[in-house]
């Protein structure tokens, strides 16, 4: 990375961000904080220098993307997107990239909530960025979301996602028969429409568990499970942990 360069990672992965690979890390976390606003904070991690230029400005966040019927996409991103290769096909990324530097050099009122805000519209366009250029491996998903009629199949599945649906049901959806249904569905998804719909609910439970402290045997009904039991087996199979550890993880 180079001075103005951004970088999106996707899955939130753990990582370090130093200047050489023999300098050792240190966790942010043991920083001292300084609130700006809201969930904003600085942090003053160089020491006092004679030459102000000699020191670093770095802007980071979280954030969280609602990609809809597009959720498997976030599997396919690469681990890091880099705005640097970035720039020669979308210039319009630089001036927001400056724009971010000059509102935390001049620290004017405000400009912590306006770092935050030009924070998602370059992150949305590093996304956009992936997508119009072919989106890798994940040619597939584009190809969904272009197909109308597998559309309305993936929009029925988010809006009810409790009910017990059959291969005809959806087939209906979408107007075909059930073989033809199942056979373009898996050719554009890479899943049969039954691990779809698994991976779905499993994604909203563990949103509404974690972020939401939804009860447990809440999001079993409102996933169709005929028991928390039931619900809490297909969960550990999909997620890897029970439900019950996620909500302990996040104090629930």
């Amino acid at each position: 990375m180079q001075s103005g360069d951004a970088v999106l990672l996707p899955r939130g992965g753990i990582h370090a961000l130093v200047s050489d690979p023999g300098i050792p890390e240190e966790d942010i976390a043991l920083y001292k904080t300084d609130p700006l606003c809201g969930n904003i904070s600085g942090i003053n991690a160089c020491t006092a220098v004679e030459d102000p230029s000699s020191s670093a400005l770095v802007f980071s966040g979280c954030m969280e993307f609602d990609l809809g019927g597009m959720h498997p996409l976030v599997s396919l991103m690469p681990e890091a997107m880099f705005v640097g290769t970035l720039l020669d096909r979308y210039p319009e990324l630089l001036p927001m990239l400056e724009a971010m530097a000059r509102e935390a050099e001049a620290e004017r009122a405000g400009y912590a909530g306006i770092l935050a805000r030009l924070a998602d519209v370059v992150s949305a366009s590093i996304v956009r960025a992936w997508v119009e250029c072919g989106c890798g491996d994940a040619s597939g998903w584009v190809e969904a979301l272009r197909d109308p009629r597998l559309g309305r199949v993936i929009a029925a599945l988010h809006r009810d996602p409790g009910r017990n649906w059959t291969l005809a049901e959806l087939a209906a959806e979408m107007g075909r028969s059930r073989s033809v249904f199942a056979e373009r569905f898996m050719t554009v998804t890479g899943m049969t429409p039954v691990r779809y719909l698994t991976e779905l609910r499993m994604q909203l439970a563990t949103q509404w568990i974690a972020r939401d402290h939804v009860p447990i045997d809440r999001v079993a009904q409102k996933l169709g499970y005929n028991s928390q039991a039931a619900f809490s087996r297909a969960f550990k199979r999909v997620v890897g942990v029970s439900p019950s550890a996620v909500r302990s993880q996040t104090g629930g």
